[in-house]
């Protein structure tokens, strides 16, 4: 098993000046002690709950990662996930080439149907209803595949109609960056990942017999593709608090072997004091070699 970390605030009460500094410390580190991915959120407003406020501070995500990118040597880089409603989907997959190219090859295309509709109507961005929502996010996919194959003629769905699909310089990672579809949707999310994805992000919160019963639900997608089921990466998300009265690293791995047993493969965690580095030292040293064995 592998560990990821995602940085899903930027809000640590020293003012914006000190960001560009903090997030620096936490991704170098992050790096060097052995974790596989670093992921942000892709929002423009904060989320709320746990978080932070709305008005909290949020980071774009992209470039962002392009600046994670210049300062880091091994890790994955990537958004949990983008709103497909964001972004054309073209101008997406140029920018997550872009991301792979400049990163050595190391970028994902995190995607999903998108949420919070509070901030496309702060900023003006088109929300769709769910069903479109999805039917857009199928077609960002067949343009993502299209755009990262030697096709670089015509396409033409029902939301989005492209007269040149080229994509130069293609990316590193061949034969293309992995998409990873976040959500647990039995109906539509998975049979998109069965279809198209090469990983799936599940919330760990789901609980190890909804994790072991929506993994099922993603065999039977897969079965009726053809696809092979072991192509598909299958990662969490969650919240991991190390620290006196909270987590232990024992907690931690015992929480990792649980997921294994279910067949996740890569853990991603956000931490409430990521900030201190302390924790991410304590994970490099003490969790990653141990649950690297599951």
């Amino acid at each position: 098993m592998k560990i990821g970390l995602q940085i899903p605030n930027f809000t640590w009460n020293k003012g914006s000046e000190c960001i560009r500094g903090a997030i620096g410390e936490i991704a170098r580190t992050a790096d060097e002690v052995g974790f596989a991915s670093l992921w942000v959120m892709d929002h423009f407003f904060q989320i709320g709950g746990s978080f932070g406020k709305p008005e909290s501070e949020m980071l774009e995500g992209y470039s962002t990662l392009g600046f994670l990118a210049a300062i880091t040597k091994n890790v994955k880089l990537g958004t949990l996930v983008t709103g497909v409603i964001y972004r054309h989907p073209g101008v997406l997959i140029k920018m997550v080439t872009t991301l792979d190219v400049l990163s050595g090859g190391r970028a994902y295309l995190g995607i999903g149907a998108a949420w919070y509709e509070r901030e496309t109507v702060g900023l003006g961005i088109p929300f769709p209803p769910l069903q479109e929502r999805f039917e857009r996010l199928e077609e960002t996919l067949q343009i993502a595949l299209q755009m990262w194959s030697e096709n670089d003629g015509p396409f033409v769905g029902k939301h989005y109609r492209l007269a040149e699909t080229m994509n130069n310089p293609q990316p590193l990672t061949k034969p293309h960056p992995p998409i990873l579809i976040g959500g647990a949707g039995e109906k539509k999310t998975l049979r998109l990942v069965a279809r198209y994805a090469d990983g799936c992000n599940l919330f760990a919160r789901l609980g190890i017999d909804m994790l072991r019963e929506k993994l099922q639900v993603l065999q039977n997608h897969c079965d009726a593709a053809k696809r092979d089921y072991n192509e598909i990466e299958k990662t969490t998300l969650d919240t991991v608090h190390l620290a006196p009265g909270h987590m232990t690293p024992a907690d931690m791995i015992a929480q990792c072997r649980e997921l294994a047993s279910v067949g996740i493969q890569q853990a991603i965690f956000n931490m409430p004091n990521v900030q201190e580095i302390k924790p991410l030292e304590i994970i490099g040293r003490e969790v990653i070699p141990a649950v690297a064995e599951f």
